[in-house]
């Protein structure tokens, strides 16, 4: 299933930022970055309830957010891109 992860994160402190660093380096760890705080990812449900799990231990609750939105797995109707950069066919084939 298709999951857009977006978040807000306070940087302003150091260790806002590092907290920032470390959600963007876990949401690569499971899909693609569409805009800055955005990410795509094909995720099953198990994979869904990990990065959920650890992306809450790195976020200050109190100063930062997280949302997830589930696009199913039907998610290519859903989506439509307009302007640069358009986003890879994750299901596709991968070329070296």
């Amino acid at each position: 299933m298709l999951i857009l992860i977006t978040y807000d994160v306070s940087t302003t402190s150091a260790e806002g930022k590092k907290r920032l660093q470390k959600v963007s380096k876990k949401c690569l760890d499971y899909g693609q970055r569409v805009q800055n705080s955005v990410f795509e990812c094909i995720l099953d449900s198990t994979q869904l309830r990990q990065i959920k799990y650890q992306l809450e231990n790195i976020i200050n609750k109190e100063t930062d957010s997280l949302r997830f939105y589930n696009l199913g797995d039907k998610y290519k109707s859903k989506v439509e891109h307009i302007g640069a950069r358009e986003s890879y066919d994750s299901e596709g084939t991968l070329f070296l």
